[in-house]
């Protein structure tokens, strides 16, 4: 089992989409975004189901997931691997951890159908490759705020 670090939680709680990995019943890849993140504790994090029936097939069959967050402007993220778990609407866990995503998404909590749990059992930094050939933080900062700032002018 892996310990979520302060700053990995912060991470999450910052980017809250997650692109989450699962494994399809014919061995192939599954990759689903989800905006929904939060971190439960040291070792769980959780997103609130909405749209998500392949995932959730998978998960019900093979466990395994992998979580990729990415901060694309600083091009640096977080890696977790773990087990997963659906926690249905509805459910005495459900109605314990549900009021944690209405203190941050309110009304959109309406839309979920459950809770997916996800017991980290591995972790770990992702940064660019850019960083290897010595471009620092700022720089690239800089590049991708205004890469991104054209792209959606227009």
């Amino acid at each position: 089992m892996a310990r979520l670090s302060p700053q990995m939680k912060q991470i999450v709680a910052n980017q809250k989409l997650g692109f989450v990995g699962t494994v399809n019943a014919d061995g192939g890849p599954n990759v689903s975004p989800k905006g929904t993140f939060l971190v439960l504790d040291d070792e769980h994090i959780m997103f609130g189901e909405i749209r998500s029936p392949q995932t959730l097939a998978n998960i019900a069959e093979r466990p395994a997931v992998e979580v990729n967050f990415v901060d694309p402007i600083v091009r640096k993220g977080l890696r977790v691997k773990g087990l997963a778990r659906f926690v249905a609407g509805g459910s005495d866990e459900f109605e314990v951890l549900e009021p944690r995503f209405r203190e941050v998404w309110g009304e959109l909590c309406d839309a979920f159908s459950g809770i997916v749990v996800i017991k980290a059992e591995k972790v770990a930094p992702l940064t660019s490759p850019a960083y290897d050939m010595g471009a620092s933080e700022e720089e690239l900062k800089a590049q991708y705020l205004t890469y991104f700032t054209e792209l959606h002018k227009s």
